[in-house]
């Protein structure tokens, strides 16, 4: 896609100011040119984007390697068993039918 694009669909110019007309916003027709601040040459290569990786990730924010946020060292967790935490039969909230 390039600054070049070009759309063929009805246009209404209803809204836009007219001459005379004191809005605190003026509205310009949708045929108007609009000034396009990208340069389609450089927008999509990769210098580009390595440049925008650079100005988005803030290094300060990122922790060392050997600090975490207190979990605790990997494998030391165990998950439940299916019958962990559940009534026994004995209760007899779950009995079935007498038979």
């Amino acid at each position: 896609m390039s600054a070049q694009d070009s759309f063929e669909t009805p246009v209404d110019d209803d809204y836009k100011s007219r001459t005379g007309q004191h809005l605190q916003m003026p509205v310009q027709s949708d045929t108007a040119p609009v000034e396009d601040p990208i340069d389609p040459a450089t927008a999509d290569t990769d210098a580009q984007l390595e440049k925008d990786d650079k100005e988005a990730i803030d290094t300060s924010n990122i922790i060392d390697g050997s600090r975490t946020r207190g979990a605790k060292p990997a494998g030391t967790y165990q998950e439940p068993g299916d019958e962990e935490g559940l009534p026994g039969p004995e209760d007899g909230t779950s009995r079935g039918a007498a038979t």
